[in-house]
């Protein structure tokens, strides 16, 4: 028993070394074992599907915005990665700006570039500008790589549970049932959560960047983020979610706006 658990935790020990990267800007060390170029091919796979099946708004100007702002922000990523020698961070993109038909105040962006926003979310951008924190937030998420590091965690987590399973294996069901469920939730609290949330902190950092460097005015994400947490009742516990509770994201922001602005080259 003892020989087997120590294979399993030098398999992941290999795994994780061999499948290191850095995050761009911020500079965190992130577990990719999911190849980039399989992230990319199905998610251009899935993209393809979700506009086939949904409607895209007939509303010519808000579509022509959103366009606008994704162009933008693209070229200001492109810039980015171009001036740190890094372009090739961004093989397999196949950049796309799409406004859906849809009531959720919600937007995406695909590994690979696809981005989504839906009519439901332009209410609360209000402008070029609003609309330009949240593209600039998804797009960070497609670059800082974090679909495939998920991939990568959701994996360990997996190989963790069958790790565990295999060492109570001369125990009974029912205490096998209950090893895997107190292994299941300290994953999500102590490790996939805590992740999920320095994601969205990290995308929250380098969309300000990405705004900034394409024209946009940084200090309009403190009054988007107050519109959003105004819409947010009910929310659970920070410790139980995949996002930071609205006040530490707004802190967070306000403290990373002196660097964001750095970047601030208003468009003339």
């Amino acid at each position: 028993m003892g020989k087997l658990r120590s294979m399993t935790m030098l398999m992941m020990l290999t795994l994780v070394a061999a499948g290191c990267a850095t995050v761009p800007i911020t500079g965190r060390q992130q577990m990719t074992l999911v190849p980039e170029s399989l992230v990319l091919s199905s998610s251009l796979q899935e993209y393809d599907q979700f506009i086939a099946e949904n409607t895209l708004s007939r509303d010519a100007a808000a579509t022509r915005m959103v366009r606008q702002v994704g162009s933008r922000i693209q070229a200001a990523v492109t810039q980015y990665f171009t001036g740190q020698n890094q372009l090739g961070m961004l093989n397999g993109y196949a950049w796309e700006f799409n406004l859906v038909q849809d009531t959720a105040v919600n937007a995406w962006c695909m590994p690979g570039g696809k981005v989504v926003v839906y009519t439901g979310l332009l209410p609360v951008t209000k402008n070029e500008a609003g609309l330009a924190v949240v593209m600039g937030h998804e797009i960070a998420h497609a670059v800082a790589r974090h679909g495939s590091e998920r991939l990568s965690q959701q994996l360990l987590v997996s190989g963790g549970a069958l790790a565990l399973d295999q060492v109570l294996k001369t125990k009974s069901a029912e205490s096998r049932e209950l090893w895997g469920t107190v292994y299941g939730y300290g994953a999500q609290l102590g490790y996939v959560l805590p992740y999920s949330r320095t994601h969205e902190t990290e995308a929250d950092r380098l969309g300000l960047i990405f705004m900034a460097m394409a024209g946009y005015d940084p200090q309009t994400a403190v009054s988007f983020w107050e519109r959003m947490a105004s819409q947010s009742a009910g929310a659970p516990p920070e410790l139980l979610s995949t996002h930071p509770s609205d006040t530490t994201r707004i802190a967070n922001i306000k403290n990373f706006l002196t660097e964001a602005a750095q970047y601030y080259r208003p468009v003339r």
